[in-house]
This record gives C-alpha cells, structure tokens and sequence, in this order.
C-alpha cells in the first residue's frame, strides 16, 4: 500500500503497467481524472475508490489548491514503484502543469481582451444605429438621453467582469466552461430585467435589451472556447 500526494493544481501521468491492478481511494481533498484526449474527466471526492485498468485514463490532477492524497493497493506480488510516491517526483510532475496553467491564463486574458473590443464596438454601433432609427434612449421617457459613449464604458465595464469570472473559474473550477457558460446565461438573463423597470419607452426598452444580447453574444461564445480549449 502506497499513498500518492498532489499537491494543489499538481498532476501525475497515469502509467499503464503500473496501475494496472491497483485499487485506489481518495483520502483528503479532490481528484480529477484527466482523459486520454486530454478532456477533464469526473472529479472523484474523498473516501471514492476508483481503479484505471483499461479505462482510458492517461492523469490524475489536483483540481485545488489544498493537497490531495489518494491511498493506492496494489497485490504483494506487484508492488508500486516508488517514483510515483515520491515528493520530489511529485512536486516535478507539478511543474509544467503551472506552466500550462500560466498559458491559459495569458490565452483567456488575450481572448477576453479582444472580445471587450468586439463587444464594445458592437454594442456601440448597434446603439448608432438604433438611433438613427429613431430610438432616443431617453430614461425615463421624455428623460435625459444616453449618449453613445455610455455604451461603450458600461459594456467594456462589465465585460472585463466576465473576463475575471472566467478567470476565477479556470483557477478554481473542475469544469470551468461549463460553470462560465451557466453562470455567464443566468447573469444575461438577470440584466434584461432593469431596461423594463426605468420608465423609458417600448421602443428605448427593445433597444437596450437587444444591446444586451449583443454584448453577451460576443463575449460569452469567446470566453467559453477559451476554457475549453484550455
């Protein structure tokens, strides 16, 4: 019987002939088994038992950032080789996935940097554009007008919050793109709410919901390939 720590975010590659008959048990913290295409695969909590004969399988991972040990069994005629167990072994095997994890981080502020800008010139065209349609934006109706500028600092405003929550999501998360695009959908519909609650009219409503979409629609799709492809 062995015990394997992983410290927070470290991984260990699966190595086939050495797992083939061990029978494993989370004991403190989380494991996430990582796929062999590379996909993130069930989080497995403390006291779950899991074996990895023929399943796939090609690493285990450290989801967060307190350490992780999961007690290996293997039989007394195979016995586990001591460099799977070995804090130093283990503590190298965390060391690219900083370095990964560094990447990703840089690719999603990149991306979300340039989906700010998609979203802030969309948005500001559109609310051109609805206004020379005739859309005065007026709040309440009758009202001071927004200008064209206001668009543009609300919308780069809360973009750059959508980028630190998927931020947050990638540092914290086991399934971050899945959470981004759950939590990323729920705040969407929860904004739509105030445009009909300011007293502008049906015309000034429509306006700022669909601007709404707009801004989610550049800037959710972006986000959520970004952490996947992470």
């Amino acid at each position: 019987m062995r015990t394997l720590t992983l410290p927070g975010g470290a991984r260990v590659a699966v190595v086939a002939a050495q797992w083939r008959d061990a029978f494993a048990v989370v004991t403190r913290g989380r494991v996430q088994l990582e796929l062999r295409d590379g996909a993130p695969g069930p989080v497995l909590g403390r006291d779950a038992c899991f074996w990895l004969r023929d399943t796939g399988v090609r690493a285990l991972r450290n989801p967060d950032r307190r350490t992780a040990t999961v007690r290996i069994h293997t039989p007394d005629n195979e016995p586990w080789r001591n460099d799977m167990t070995s804090g130093n072994d283990t503590a190298v095997a965390a060391g690219p996935v900083a370095g990964r994890t560094g990447h990703r981080f840089r690719r999603l502020a990149g991306t979300g940097l340039l989906a700010t800008l998609a979203a802030v010139l969309a948005t500001t065209l559109a609310a051109a554009l609805a206004r020379a349609l005739g859309v005065d934006f007026a709040i309440p109706d009758g009202g001071e007008r927004i200008p064209l500028g206001g668009f543009a600092v609300v919308t780069g405003f809360f973009s750059v919050v959508g980028v630190v929550l998927a931020a947050a999501l990638l540092r914290w998360s086991a399934r971050p793109a899945a959470r981004f695009g759950w939590t990323a959908g729920t705040l969407t519909a929860i904004s739509l709410v105030p445009p009909f609650l300011v007293g502008a009219d049906a015309a000034t409503v429509a306006a700022l919901v669909g601007l709404h979409l707009v801004a989610a629609a550049v800037m959710i799709p972006a986000l959520a390939r970004s952490l996947r492809a992470g």
